[in-house]
């Protein structure tokens, strides 16, 4: 490990940055002194401009893939480095505000029933079944499971906050299952190269069992752990539940990130009471006579 690679690594662990942005951030580093071939330090303003305009134009990374690469880069100059004057000079790109994918409820269940295993089963119930983020699913340990008050606890989640979630009976069902079936010891997925020491699988292997069931399932939409997470957030609402709690559940910052789950709900949009009904129009079939009697010679 190179010097400035340890020098960032402690100032993003000082911060008490999670694992995943901390490989991430690493890597997106790596990838920035790759492409130069020179050490990071070694480098100016031209070289970030040149290198922002590669991950847009040559790559063709989308906005908020480029904004992840923009914000280790900040983290380097910035937090590492204390090159403030870098700051005002590593813009994060304009990221187009579009609302997410969800599955319809026959959608998660055709999901949930094309697994081929116990193990992508029950991954995907907790996905769908608690909100949770594909980072947090992977680390749920059995510890964090309380069938007693039927609660299930992410912990050091997003922010390094902890937060509580409800435990279905469906899903308590299908844990149980998993654990009689696998037995595992600390984590409830545990990868299957631990070795000595349990360890649990990673978010990225969440990310790939997810998209290959939907591709099982047929289903044709654009599947991740993240649209099942949104799905659950939507139905939540679609059956009453207020913002401000889904906004709890979710581990949301601010309400405003919750808000647009009401942009999803058909159920809302369904109560929209739109004001082309209140005219007096014409119907179709009366527009219809007149144009043939307009044609008519």
């Amino acid at each position: 490990m190179t010097r400035l690679r340890q020098m960032m690594l402690e100032e993003l662990q000082r911060r008490n940055y999670s694992d995943t942005t901390i490989r991430q951030y690493l890597r997106h580093v790596e990838q920035y002194a790759r492409f130069f071939g020179k050490s990071p330090d070694k480098l100016g303003l031209e070289h970030l401009r040149t290198y922002q305009a590669h991950l847009l134009k040559t790559r063709k990374l989308s906005p908020g893939s480029v904004e992840n690469h923009v914000a280790a880069l900040r983290f380097l100059y910035v937090r590492t480095l204390k090159r403030y004057e870098f700051r005002d000079y590593i813009p994060y790109p304009r990221v187009p505000k579009k609302l997410p994918g969800i599955l319809s409820r026959e959608e998660v269940t055709r999901l949930i029933n094309a697994s081929e295993t116990l193990f992508n089963r029950t991954l995907l119930m907790v996905l769908y079944g608690t909100g949770m983020r594909r980072a947090e699913a992977a680390r749920l340990k059995l510890a964090d499971i309380d069938s007693q008050r039927m609660i299930l606890r992410v912990v050091n989640g997003k922010g390094g906050k902890d937060r509580d979630l409800p435990l279905s009976p469906a899903l308590l069902e299908t844990l149980r299952a998993h654990w009689r079936c696998f037995k595992p010891d600390i984590y409830l997925f545990p990868s299957r190269s631990s070795g000595a020491v349990e360890k649990p699988i990673t978010d990225k292997a969440v990310w790939q069992i997810s998209t290959r069931v939907a591709r099982r399932a047929g289903i044709r939409k654009r599947v991740t752990p993240h649209t099942l997470r949104h799905s659950w957030a939507t139905h939540l609402l679609e059956d009453g539940t207020d913002l401000r709690a889904i906004q709890l559940l979710l581990g949301h910052a601010d309400l405003e990130t919750t808000a647009r789950y009401l942009h999803l709900s058909a159920k809302h949009l369904e109560q929209v009471a739109n004001p082309i009904e209140s005219l007096p129009i014409a119907n179709v079939d009366q527009s219809l006579r007149s144009r043939r009697r307009a044609h008519q010679p």
